[in-house]
């Protein structure tokens, strides 16, 4: 039986894409988007926590990461 894992991520591009070839010729683009997530416990009290994902980008599509995205950029990536 095949499996599927299927994730969204929305959030803020931490550090400018990191943009490579590989020895064959592709482009590689690695960076890492932060996402938040905030509430408020039964106590009242506002609470918040940050998540790091790391990402990886080939072909075409690092390409358009390494023009387009940069620190602080807002992405929606699934």
């Amino acid at each position: 039986m095949n499996s599927l894992n299927k994730v969204i991520i929305i959030g803020n591009v931490t550090r400018d894409p990191e943009i490579k070839t590989t020895a064959q010729g592709t482009t590689v683009a690695t960076f890492t988007v932060a996402t938040n997530l905030r509430w408020t416990t039964q106590a009242g009290e506002r609470r918040e926590s940050t998540e790091y994902h790391s990402v990886v980008a080939w072909r075409r599509l690092a390409e358009i990461c390494g023009q387009l995205l940069q620190k602080g950029s807002k992405v929606f990536i699934e």
